[in-house]
């Protein structure tokens, strides 16, 4: 891995390009730079996310998977390197089975809605759904591995299950989208 920040402001940047793990450098507007930033910023939200009550269970998966997104960025930031395996997906797909399993069967589309906590995991859904697209958009351009894109796209299904387990743990439930209410 690339050596460890020791100053912040290097102004390496004030051309527009920014330097990658491996030396290189690349045009902040690059496909691998916006797919770093998205996956940033999911990582961020999630931060706040923690920020709300939850099951401790839940938290501690929740800090784990921060945990993973930070390796995510690193291994976008290095091209060619490896750190999101498939033993990641795995994980995430163990945790869909565990909570999917305490859930209803949906009947209806629901409202990205209900409590703090779950309005914010559906944004963290949302904001995850754009850092695959911009991965794939990455791997379209350049070689990447497979799992860092297989790994957002089971988050953003964690996240909206989360979202309903969170509305639960709040003592309410799913917001039902109204498909026969009256439009003015």
């Amino acid at each position: 891995m690339g050596n460890r920040l020791s100053k912040i402001a290097t102004r390496t940047g004030d051309n527009g390009t920014t330097g990658l793990g491996d030396g290189s450098r690349t045009g902040k507007d690059s496909a691998r730079v916006h797919a770093m930033g998205d996956v940033d910023e999911l990582n961020s939200q999630i931060g706040v996310l923690l920020c709300e009550p939850m099951p401790d269970e839940l938290h501690a998966e929740l800090v784990a998977i921060q945990h993973d997104l930070f390796d995510l960025g690193g291994e976008l930031c290095i091209p060619g390197y490896q750190l999101i395996k498939e033993e990641h997906v795995e994980r995430l797909d163990a945790l869909l089975e565990k909570y999917n399993a305490t859930l209803p069967a949906l009947t209806e589309f629901i409202l990205p809605a209900g409590s703090r906590a779950a309005s914010l995991a559906h944004v963290c859904r949302t904001v995850c759904r754009r850092a695959e697209r911009a991965i794939v958009t990455l791997g379209n351009q350049e070689t990447i591995h497979d799992h860092p894109r297989q790994y957002v796209n089971r988050l953003s299904d964690l996240m909206f299950v989360l979202a309903r387990v969170l509305n639960r743990f709040a003592g309410g439930g799913d917001v039902l989208w109204n498909h026969e209410r009256k439009r003015k």
